[in-house]
């Protein structure tokens, strides 16, 4: 999956630029201003009068119905069933779109939308909060910025090719205004993601300017190609075979591992070989959230430092290796977590409690979650006894039911998960029998 964010303020040539760089990839270009119109439209169009008030706003925008589709590459936008074609272009609908943009529900409504359409899809999407709040998740952010004199001028140009009559000065001015407006305001403020590569562009050309993001894109791809560290792969190799052969170990589902990008792996938990088995059999480098009691031992620390573990101490909240799991997620690796928190061998899984805190990480990291099952005869481990894991399909982000995050819509996704591990694996709740009671069998 390719998903480009494309962040900067006006005048950068963003969207140009953008389109460009979809031509050049052969990815869908998303017009995420084409959805803003849309719903402007629709408030003119529905006798609103003031689309900078919040409550006329609001009390029309659940009448609207907004499905973005792509033909041959062309955006195309419809309005409650209709395609709104170039009648969303008009400056009356511009200034409607920027009024209804500034109302925080407005941007609540179009979000799932954007990101259900950049979980389906290769594409590049350009903003001013594509990378920090539409698409955190992005496998590319690029902050394209230059001078304002430099912003100024080009859109004087453009204006000036258009018959206005401004002058320079007072472009600049209101750059300047605008810039001030974008990077203040309370609402998807225009700044860089952390992991934003900044490209200015002030002294090069359209032509140039594409280059340079090609080359962004192609350097960032290749490193997330990379199938893990040279000491995991070449220690994975030797002992893969080995192991799966004397473990009989058994892999269904293989086809549902994801090629690339990053995501976070949830499993059952029967003993410490689980951790080797999904090493022997998946075919990217796994980073495992391992007890910091593992670390203490001098031996074992450099040895799991080597092999990308992360150290979680799981006595409290460990702020910390939630923080890298994260990272490690948006970098393009795979996370693994045991939902249950700890091993129950010869347990049946789906009787066991499980913590909230994988659901946490894929909030953050708004990733999708890969089930897998481990299943064994008796849940027990035994030479010779043959090992099945069972890779599900992956759970989508969009499918995890988050809203605004917090322990309940965490406990409920990682149900959700856990009933899919389980599944997989045709464990059910075991409910206790009831007591006989020995009236009923008096005649």
């Amino acid at each position: 999956m390719l998903r480009i964010a494309i962040d900067g303020p006006g005048g950068a040539g963003k969207s140009s630029l953008a389109k460009a760089v979809a031509k050049e990839l052969g990815i869908i270009y998303v017009d995420t201003g084409a959805l803003y119109r849309s719903i402007g439209k629709y408030m003119l169009d529905n006798g609103v009068k003031d689309t900078k008030s919040r409550d006329e706003v609001l009390a029309r925008l659940p009448e609207v119905k907004l499905q973005m589709r792509f033909e041959d590459g062309r955006q195309i936008i419809l309005l409650n069933g209709e395609d709104v074609g170039d009648s969303i272009r008009t400056p009356e609908v511009s200034m409607a779109a920027s009024n209804v943009s500034a109302i925080a529900e407005v941007r609540a409504f179009l979000l799932d939308t954007q990101r259900k359409i950049a979980e389906q899809c290769d594409l590049i999407m350009d903003g001013r909060d594509i990378g920090t709040v539409i698409l955190p998740c992005a496998e590319v952010k690029i902050f394209l910025t230059a001078r304002p004199e430099a912003r100024a001028k080009r859109r004087h140009l453009e204006l000036m090719a258009k018959g206005s009559t401004i002058t320079y000065e007072q472009v600049l001015a209101e750059m300047n205004e605008r810039d001030n407006n974008d990077t203040t305001r309370e609402i998807a403020p225009c700044i860089p993601a952390d992991d934003a590569i900044f490209l200015d562009n002030s002294d090069l050309t359209a032509e140039q300017t594409v280059d340079e993001v090609l080359k962004i894109v192609r350097e960032v791809m290749k490193k997330r190609s990379k199938r893990g560290s040279g000491l995991y792969m070449f220690l994975r190799a030797i002992v893969s075979p080995v192991y799966r052969f004397f473990a009989r170990v058994r892999v269904v589902g293989k086809e549902n591992i994801p090629k690339d990008g990053g995501a976070l792996l949830c499993c059952n938990h029967i003993g410490v070989n689980d951790i080797f088995m999904l090493g022997t059999v998946y075919p990217r480098q796994l980073r495992f959230l391992s007890k910091k009691e593992w670390f203490s031992v001098p031996v074992l620390r450099g040895l799991f430092k080597a092999l990308g573990a992360v150290e979680l101490d799981r006595g409290g909240k460990d702020v910390g290796a939630l923080k890298s799991a994260i990272k490690l997620i948006k970098q393009g690796q795979t996370v693994v977590i045991f939902p249950q928190g700890h091993r129950y061998p010869g347990v049946n899984p789906a009787s066991t409690p499980i913590k909230s805190g994988g659901a946490l990480i894929a909030h953050r990291a708004m990733c999708e979650v890969i089930p897998v099952c481990i299943k064994t005869k008796g849940e027990k481990y035994r030479i010779f006894r043959k090992r099945y894991i069972i890779f599900g399909k992956p759970i989508k982000y969009s499918e995890l039911g988050f809203e605004n995050g917090g322990r309940e819509e965490y406990m409920r996704a990682m149900n959700k998960v856990f009933d899919n591990i389980c599944s997989l694996g045709g464990y059910k709740v075991e409910l206790p029998e009831a007591p006989c009671d020995e009236s009923e069998n008096k005649p």
